[in-house]
């Protein structure tokens, strides 16, 4: 593998002037970058591209689509309404369009407490409690919900619920679900520090979402504590910040490797719980994501880094196994 590229050289790969130089000459040196991660997929790659929001068949139909016509592989998809208000046979269908596609299919487990009959998750200062379990019914619910996705072939899962989270890391280690379903750390568990990321991947989450907004200092950070694979929104939508960061991917990538580069939508509208009423709208800013991860992915290439993507079925995708 080459070497990291000298961020104080006057012109990339191709010999074109870069930023650097520009603002050389002004005066101005760039600000040190943290060094880059040592750590990587275990097919060996730095980053697989998620695309969020992906609410049902419909939805996953048009990623596939619009990946393939765009040239972009999508690794993983997540859904935010939640596997609950999924039927059996859109949960097949939804397993059979991710394996034949070789992507992870990853679902949010409900129900929670932002639907729940209590008010405090949707009060004004409540959100944080929003993806939270309550009282012993959520949690059964819970564990019944990813039972039966599992049944229809499901193998990847967002986990909001850290009490849910060590209940499904226990039952997988006793074999009561497949060693191959991967739990997601949801966005609505999110930790800005090192050690509360250490402690989800201690709790068993296979892949943790952090902050949108962190800084790469600040994401170097969270990678020296632990080795679980991070998910960034590099695009987050308005309920999570709206921040927009795809020009950055490759110091990203770079950074917190392996990273999970996530795709969300700045200015569309919100989705969840989704159903036929917003499918039209739901597909189309599917479609945009793609396009882009797709912009992002010229970043990347535009950077002159040699960071590697994974491929379709890459190693410890969840990769639906439909019956």
């Amino acid at each position: 593998m080459t070497a990291e590229p000298n961020h104080r050289s006057v012109a990339d790969a191709a010999g074109r002037p870069t930023g650097l130089a520009v603002l050389a000459r002004h005066g101005l040196d760039a600000e040190p970058m943290p060094a880059p991660s040592v750590h990587r997929f275990p097919d060996g790659a730095h980053f697989r591209i998620e695309i969020p929001s992906v609410e049902g068949p419909a939805v996953l139909a048009a990623v596939v689509e619009q990946a393939v016509a765009a040239g972009v592989t999508v690794n993983r998809v997540s859904q935010g309404s939640g596997a609950m208000l999924l039927s059996e046979a859109e949960l097949t269908e939804m397993a059979r369009i991710g394996a034949d596609a070789g992507l992870e299919v990853s679902l949010f487990v409900g129900p929670r407490e932002e639907w729940d009959t209590g008010a405090q998750a949707r009060a004004r200062d409540g959100a944080s409690l929003a993806g939270q379990l309550r009282g012993w019914r959520q949690l059964r619910y819970a564990v019944d919900d990813i039972l039966r996705a599992v049944d229809q072939g499901i193998r990847g899962f967002l986990i909001a619920d850290t009490g849910l989270l060590e209940v499904v890391a226990g039952m997988q280690a006793a074999r009561e679900l497949p060693t191959s379903v991967v739990w997601k750390v949801s966005a609505v568990l999110a930790p800005s520090n090192p050690i509360s990321l250490r402690q989800l991947e201690q709790l068993g989450g296979s892949t943790v979402n952090v902050p949108s907004d962190v800084t790469l200092g600040q994401l170097a950070e969270l990678r020296a504590a632990a080795r679980v694979p991070i998910d960034l929104y590099v695009e987050a939508p308005d309920a999570m910040g709206g921040v927009v960061r795809g020009h950055e991917a490759a110091d990203l990538v770079s950074v917190a490797a392996p990273l999970y580069a996530k795709f969300g939508l700045r200015n569309s509208r919100l989705l969840y719980p989704s159903g036929l009423h917003l499918v039209a709208d739901a597909e189309a800013i599917a479609r945009e994501k793609v396009h882009r991860a797709a912009v992002a992915l010229e970043w990347i290439a535009r950077s002159g880094r040699p960071l590697v993507q994974s491929a379709p079925g890459a190693p410890g995708l969840g990769v639906p196994e439909p019956s």
